[in-house]
């Protein structure tokens, strides 16, 4: 085995990252995790390697970062299965922990968009930090709740990314509009699990039920769930 790879990028909390009470948003913080994984993907080149598709986040939210933060971004694989892996990310400020982000990313076949192993050279690269270290990817929440409470969630072309689906950025923007609806509380924790995506046409629904010092919600299309969101509030 060889040394374990840790990626580290230089991120800059933005204007466009910020909203009114000047906290970097969770899609903002979500923006910054994604560009250090993907960081992590641009800088090796592993044979056979198909595309990563999200399947689970969550997100570990100790100290929010604020318009212009400087943050360190830090990135390695923690984990593996048959056909996907877990990656932590942590984002600082100096020495001070902001963000842990525990990530599941399956691989696909970039033809069939299937499930497929992992390719052969992977554990030369990302298998020495995950230590043998073996993660499911099996998803955890549960369907739309019956107290929940519907209303639209318009797409934009924005929302769409390379690969011509919605980033997994942009789903947080629905999270945010519930979040401001309720008085911005502050976030310690943010799940979301992926069941499928969403396409440009798609008619979307949010709905969002109230839970414990936070919520859930779900991203839906017609009865079929996309995506769902469960969301911890300071109490």
């Amino acid at each position: 085995m060889g040394e374990p790879r840790v990626v580290t990028v230089e991120r800059y909390v933005g204007l466009a990252d910020v909203g009114p009470d000047a906290r970097c948003r969770l899609d903002g913080l979500a923006r910054i995790v994604q560009d250090v994984s993907d960081e992590d993907a641009a800088t090796v080149t592993v044979d056979g390697m198909g595309v990563w598709i999200l399947r689970r986040m969550t997100m570990r939210i100790g100290r929010t970062p604020r318009f212009r933060a400087d943050l360190i971004a830090t990135t390695w694989c923690s984990g593996i299965g048959p056909r996907w892996a877990e990656r932590t990310s942590e984002l600082r400020i100096g020495d001070t922990f902001c963000v842990e982000a525990i990530a599941i990313w399956v691989h696909t076949d970039p033809a069939t968009g299937a499930p497929a192993v992992l390719p052969a050279g992977f554990d030369d690269v990302w298998g020495p930090s995950a230590g043998g270290r073996r993660v499911s990817a099996r998803l955890n929440h549960a369907p739309p709740a019956d107290d929940s409470v519907s209303r639209p969630w318009p797409l934009r072309t924005t929302d769409i990314d390379v690969v011509g689906h919605v980033n997994n950025a942009a789903y947080w923007h629905a999270i945010e509009d519930e979040l401001a609806r309720r008085g911005r509380p502050r976030v310690r924790t943010a799940e979301i699990e992926f069941r499928a995506g969403l396409d440009l046409a798609d008619s979307v629904e949010l709905r969002v039920a109230d839970r414990e010092c936070g919520f859930a919600a779900w991203l839906c299309v017609g009865s079929d769930v996309r995506a769902s969101v469960l969301i911890g509030c300071e109490a």
